[in-house]
């Protein structure tokens, strides 16, 4: 019984260095110029063989890696949710927090942000259609409705201030803006802010 739990939690494991060794690739090279070979070199797994007892191809670990990393968002969006009253105190938060997994985690900010998702995986929903933007789309509906944001249409509302906050985050990605993603957060959501603030 022990040993069978120990093989469950190696399995595992070797499950999780795997996704953890693509998202940096497919950060680093880009999707089409990672081979499995190097995925199975940076997990630390003899042969690119060994992947298969996982992972049927490169695919189903991007696969994976998009719907693991959209998971933890939404979790994170509604815990900013609960926290936080006021729309503009959610969307707040939520710029917080890509600011944040942008100095800490920019392999997930780059996977999101920078790689061009539908390229590889044509079948993955887009973006703008998951269930954490799509929460995101209520808080902005909320704040219309309780006259914190302009009475624009969701969507514009939407492409205004994460726009402001998506091209500023590309830019610290890929150097264009050579400090630390938090050096420009608080000047980056007062430009978003005002984009959609009703005054």
């Amino acid at each position: 019984m022990d040993q069978e739990k120990d093989i469950a939690h190696s399995k595992t494991e070797t499950h999780d260095e795997i996704l953890l060794a693509a998202l940096k690739l497919f950060a680093e090279k880009g999707y089409f110029n990672t081979s499995l070979t190097d995925i199975a070199e940076a997990a630390g797994i003899k042969t690119a063989g060994a992947i298969y007892h996982h992972f049927k191809h490169k695919q189903m670990i991007a696969t994976a890696l998009y719907a693991n990393i959209l998971d933890s968002l939404n979790i994170s969006i509604d815990e900013i949710r609960r926290k936080n009253q006021k729309p503009s105190e959610q969307l707040h938060g939520i710029v917080d927090l890509f600011f944040k997994l942008t100095d800490e985690a920019p392999e997930i900010m780059q996977f999101l942000l920078i790689l061009k998702i539908n390229e590889f995986l044509p079948e993955a929903k887009p973006l703008l259609e998951t269930a954490a933007f799509i929460k995101i789309i209520k808080i902005i509906r909320n704040g219309i409705s309780e006259g914190e944001i302009r009475n624009i249409d969701p969507l514009l509302a939407q492409a205004y201030f994460f726009g402001i906050i998506n091209n500023t985050l590309r830019m610290i990605l890929t150097g264009a803006l050579d400090k630390k993603a938090e050096a420009y957060q608080s000047q980056t959501w007062l430009v978003a802010w005002n984009a959609v603030v009703k005054k």
